[in-house]
């Protein structure tokens, strides 16, 4: 461990591995700071976000504002006099005057290979382009969007079937990790920082629910990449008949058809023609209605072989 006096800003889920890890490290967290509460779920009730929750169950002072620029809040964390702040999905652009704080800087954990997939989203639309591969950066934060000098990179296979759901599990342990591994190596002084390559860059950006609506014009591959990166949100998603269908698991088979057709439906088999390749649903959920696996879900629903998916029609009109 360092010792060095840490504030951690976070919010997500995501984050929290990394605050334990400051915590379990013995390292002198003296303040947290994450978004402020904000309401959920249908009775709208104001709930904490996940590092608010850790912070205090571990004792450790809070503070939640609207705005970190305000040079009222600035100043707070002036008379705080951190050595480092680290900075894990915080969710606000930091400004100069707290970067300059820290004797040691503002260590970001990045969920990507930076300099490729600066931005919000940067573990979705890795899993929706295809990539193969993946992993966490840390760096020395600037007044850039993901700009800054990188300090260290560790990199991962990405399985062409992982979904967001287990690969932000990976991330956030992985980031905890190499953010623990880059505060020794600061500590030592044998860590060089270094500039990142801008014309290898590319943007994540926030994600929209439109991402998730399935085009069955393109290739079942490019359709099972969207469906795997969007399976915790928004979901992709489809029409079929009137109602509002998403789909979380697919498969990608070798059937052919016109795109967004039913080939089959019986028997626990879903199989939906793509421009290129079909894809088999394997866990859906209607509007309303609970996730199912395919099962389940034609046993409850029954589907006619033919039925386009996304217009609401069949390609046979005696069905």
């Amino acid at each position: 461990m360092t010792r060095w006096r840490t504030i951690f800003m976070g919010t997500p889920d995501f984050a929290c591995p990394t605050l334990q890890k400051l915590i379990e490290r013995g390292e002198q967290v003296v303040a947290v700071v994450t978004q402020p509460d904000r309401p959920k779920g249908r009775g709208q009730k104001l709930m904490p976000p996940p590092v608010k929750e850790l912070a205090e169950q571990n004792g450790i002072p809070v503070y939640q504002p609207l705005k970190v620029r305000d040079p009222e809040f600035v100043e707070i964390i002036r008379e705080l006099k951190p050595d480092v702040i680290v900075v894990v999905a915080f969710g606000q652009i930091l400004p100069k005057a707290l970067l300059d704080i820290p004797q040691h800087g503002c260590i970001n954990v990045h969920a990507s290979l930076l300099p490729r997939y600066r931005g919000a989203a940067p573990l979705n639309w890795c899993i929706i382009n295809g990539e193969t591969e993946t992993g966490v950066t840390t760096m020395l934060m600037d007044v850039g969007l993901d700009t800054g000098d990188m300090l260290l990179m560790r990199k991962t296979p990405l399985d062409e079937d992982e979904d967001i759901s287990s690969l932000h599990d990976r991330m956030a342990t992985m980031g905890a990790d190499l953010l623990a591994e880059t505060l020794d190596r600061l500590a030592q002084g044998d860590l060089v920082a270094q500039p990142q390559n801008n014309s290898d860059s590319c943007y994540a950006p926030m994600l929209k629910k439109d991402d998730g609506i399935i085009d069955w014009r393109a290739d079942a591959r490019t359709i099972h990449n969207q469906v795997r990166g969007l399976a915790v949100w928004p979901g992709a998603c489809t029409i079929i008949g009137d109602q509002v269908l998403k789909i979380f698991r697919t498969r990608v088979g070798d059937g052919s058809g016109e795109p967004g057709t039913v080939l089959q439906a019986a028997k626990g088999t879903f199989e939906v023609a793509c421009q290129t390749g079909s894809l088999f649903l394997q866990e859906l959920q209607l509007a309303g209605k609970k996730r199912l696996d395919c099962t389940s879900f034609l046993a409850g629903c029954p589907v006619s072989e033919g039925i386009v998916l996304g217009s609401g029609h069949s390609r046979d009109s005696s069905l």
